[in-house]
């Protein structure tokens, strides 16, 4: 399949998660499913913008009460009264403006001072009314969208919640620690998918290795996730057991390899109610498969969308195939991608000193690229 069909078909045919209703505070992560709208209206009441003195009519003013923030005023102020007032309490009905400590001379139980009628004053409503959309469905949840939330009155929102994905590595000949002996390596891409996972909005529920057998394949995809994500076994050596296990298993392939470099053998399918994504064992190939095909999948299944690819001029030799789109990881500034090279297949040096993976079309043209973002270094 084409790179390109291959990262958009996820959005024609991978629903979003159903909606959840969390509370506030654990919704970070997700995505809105109804616009956010404000409950009631910013600022809630009429309050003081500066510490100062609540006044009425003319100067002089007669001190009749003090107010902090959290505190209800007793009543309202009449001409030629005054109440001594914190930055953001509740003014009384009546205030015209709020007079400053520095602007104010106090005698006794008496301010005088000079102020614009209706300065420091922030009126109910004057920057939020109630009922105001502020932010859209599709809007991811941040700390900041969080914050508006709560300040919006909102103990609950509705969303798309984080996808969970499951990581299952294979290979017999990895090692996870230590200086590996003769006819083995170290795994890479084990600890590369949690961060992966985590930048791309999704939920880890944790990372499995397996051996290299269809029995040890077949039970981890039934792991409790949204998204089952393999490493190894997704191309058709003796040893690549997924496409035999998901024929097996009924599963529904979406995708079955991408013409891409590298990362050609990935494959995408539907497996009852959760899918999968097999990447290959190399870890520049994994990592291009992960945004080739998982994160769009993490960002359909959260209903949000895929971002335009930005683009830039290349700084370097980059050469295109015939038929593959490549992958080239690159350093980004001023507008020009410049190849950091070390970019085999099985080599991760030179995507861990790059700032994006430029998309280097069959038949490129020589000019411009478009970039994929790698998490931020």
């Amino acid at each position: 399949m084409d790179w390109s069909a291959a990262r958009h078909l996820p959005h024609s045919s991978v629903a979003p998660l159903p909606v959840v209703t969390p509370r506030t505070n654990d919704a970070l992560g997700a995505t809105l499913a109804t616009p956010l709208t404000a409950r009631l209206a910013h600022p809630p009441h009429d309050t003081a913008a500066m510490d100062g003195y609540a006044v009425t009519g003319q100067a002089p003013w007669q001190v009749v009460d003090r107010v902090m923030a959290g505190q209800v005023p007793r009543g309202p102020l009449g001409a030629g009264q005054a109440v001594e007032i914190a930055t953001g309490a509740m003014v009384p009905d009546g205030t015209d403006s709020v007079l400053p400590y520095e602007h104010a001379t106090r005698s006794g139980d008496v301010v005088k001072g000079t102020v614009p009628s209706g300065r420091h004053v922030r009126r109910s409503g004057e920057e939020v009314p109630a009922g105001t959309e502020l932010a859209p469905v599709g809007t991811r949840v941040t700390p900041t969208v969080l914050a508006l939330a709560a300040s919006a009155g909102h103990d609950t929102i509705a969303v798309h919640p984080r996808p969970r994905v499951a990581v299952v590595v294979t290979g017999d000949e990895l090692v996870h620690e230590g200086i590996p002996g003769s006819g083995r390596i170290r795994d890479a891409i084990g600890p590369m998918m949690p961060g992966l996972v985590t930048w791309m909005g999704a939920e880890l529920t944790g990372v499995d290795h397996v051996p290299d057998t269809g029995d040890a394949l077949r039970s981890a995809l039934a792991a409790e996730a949204d998204v089952v994500v393999t490493t190894g076994a997704s191309s058709v050596g003796a040893r690549d057991q997924l496409p035999r296990v998901l024929t097996e298993l009924s599963a529904e392939l979406l995708v079955n390899g991408v013409a891409c470099r590298p990362g050609h053998p990935q494959l995408l399918a539907r497996l009852g109610d959760r899918h999968v994504v097999g990447m290959p064992g190399n870890p520049l190939a994994a990592l291009v498969a992960a945004v080739t095909l998982l994160d769009p999948l993490v960002r359909a299944l959260a209903a949000r969308p895929i971002a335009p690819l930005a683009e830039a001029a290349v700084s370097g030799e980059v050469t295109s195939h015939e038929r593959m789109t490549r992958l080239v990881p690159v350093e980004v500034e001023a507008g020009w991608a410049s190849p950091v090279g070390r970019d085999r297949p099985g080599m991760i040096w030179g995507a861990a000193l790059a700032d994006a993976l430029a998309v280097v079309p069959p038949g490129w043209d020589g000019r411009r690229v478009g970039l994929l973002p790698l998490p931020p270094r």
